[in-house]
């Protein structure tokens, strides 16, 4: 494709690259940042991005990793049943995981992104539902809650759930191997 020609293109070219930061100006701040692509997939892929990149660690990392076979966990990490939640860092300085529902799993990872770091909680599901605010009624009334973290004040609860992957890798690790129960082997 070559140069723009039309004077009245390109005209509308430095009006449009004038007007570009009012509508993408938290770009900036991700313009470096590997994890840019994320940000641009759709809501529904995000969640599976979560799940991939959560998995690829902790096999990384010598752990055994299965797709749950039943829709009440994510994955199964090292014999424990796990829900993935993941965000992206929101413009305000905090990370949002949603959809937490009151299912079958024994701990959320929730995984958070930011341009060039990463934050990470194991934290046991009744402690999720403890502190997780409601959302919105979902379908067929069952409910759904949400837990906004601040990546500068994270919650002083939170603490002791990890912050950063080496202090999420070595909960993980204290948890230990359990065999999985009859159904939930697979591939993540």
């Amino acid at each position: 494709m070559g140069p723009i020609e039309d004077p009245e293109v390109q005209c509308l070219v430095r009006i449009a690259t004038a007007i570009k930061r009012d509508y993408i100006h938290e770009d900036a701040v991700w313009a470096d940042s590997p994890f840019a692509w994320i940000r641009t997939r759709p809501s529904r892929q995000i969640g599976k991005i979560g799940e991939q990149l959560v998995a690829g660690w902790c096999t990384s990392k010598g752990m055994s990793v299965v797709k749950c076979r039943d829709p009440e966990a994510d994955l199964i990490i090292e014999g424990h049943r796990v829900e993935i939640k993941f965000s992206t860092l929101w413009e305000a300085g905090y990370y949002v995981f949603q959809q937490f529902r009151d299912q079958d799993y024994e701990f959320a990872i929730c995984l958070g992104i930011s341009p060039l770091e990463a934050h990470c909680w194991v934290i046991p599901k009744s402690v999720v539902l403890e502190n997780a605010t409601p959302q919105h009624t979902g379908k067929e009334g069952e409910e759904t809650f949400w837990l906004h973290i601040s990546v500068k004040e994270p919650p002083a609860w939170l603490s002791e759930y990890g912050g950063n992957l080496q202090q999420a890798l070595e909960i993980l690790r204290k948890m230990g191997r359990t065999p999985p129960q009859a159904g939930q082997t697979g591939r993540p």
